[in-house]
């Protein structure tokens, strides 16, 4: 790869990082921008779960960091959802993701509108509505295995879960779902690497650009609050249904 094209997959990765501390999503800049630099799409999907996991990493440290999150409580979670990205990364070669394909977009609208309209959406925690037990090994690794399997949107699909069924105010959820998330992507990253589908280099270079943006995407959202988080993951699921109705 020329300098040109580094430099545009650094500055991508970096902007990828900010907005998917915030509200996830980040996969719908960094995946077009690896094809667009002629990366081939499996090996795409491989170097973007490299890059995506310092992004996902940073995030969570800075909200750990400023008590937004237990890690040593959440860390069975998490496990949770690794194991299930594994499982759908792993069935990824042999299950069928038209349905997905052709579904996302609408459960993504979906989630736009729920956010965008629902009253009462704050910092503030309200209501559980399931159990602990019961969100942490149905519903986390489900949507873990989506990641492996498919992966757009899984960020946003964590924060509806834990907003609407944990009861957790939007910044506590988006600080639970960056843990998640990592996970996630460690899951993922891991069946990709051993199957040799990815560009280590280029990984890791967009990786270090990720973990800045991230940093600053964290410290932006626990500045603002949910004032800031809405609106953008909002937009966030809108353009990423849009972009897949237009493929």
């Amino acid at each position: 790869m020329t300098i040109d094209i580094i430099l545009f997959l650094v500055a991508a990765a970096f902007v990828a990082g900010y907005v998917d501390a915030v509200a996830g999503g980040g996969g719908l800049i960094t995946i077009p921008a690896l094809l667009l630099s002629g990366v081939d799409p499996l090996t795409a999907l491989g170097t973007n779960k490299v890059q995506s996991l310092f992004g996902s990493a940073s995030a969570t440290i800075a909200y750990a960091a400023k008590g937004h999150m237990n890690l040593r409580e959440q860390a069975p979670v998490a496990v949770l959802s690794f194991g299930g990205a594994c499982l759908g990364a792993l069935g990824a070669r042999v299950l069928p993701t038209e349905i997905l394909q052709t579904g996302l977009p609408f459960l993504l609208i979906a989630v736009a509108l729920f956010f965008a309209f629902k009253p009462g959406l704050s910092d503030v925690d309200a209501e559980r509505r399931i159990s602990p037990a019961v969100f942490a090994f149905t519903l986390v690794p489900l949507i873990g295995a989506y990641d492996g399997l498919f992966g757009p949107g899984t960020g946003s699909f964590f924060m509806l879960a834990f907003v609407s069924l944990a009861g957790y105010g939007v910044l506590k959820a988006t600080a639970h779902t960056k843990l998640l998330n990592f996970a996630s992507n460690f899951g993922g990253f891991t069946v990709f690497a051993l199957a040799g589908a990815v560009i280590w280099k280029v990984g890791l270079i967009m990786g270090v650009a990720q973990f800045v943006g991230a940093r600053l995407g964290a410290m932006t959202a626990m500045r603002f609050g949910a004032t800031f988080i809405r609106p953008l993951l909002v937009v966030v699921c809108l353009a990423l249904a849009i972009r897949l109705l237009w493929q």
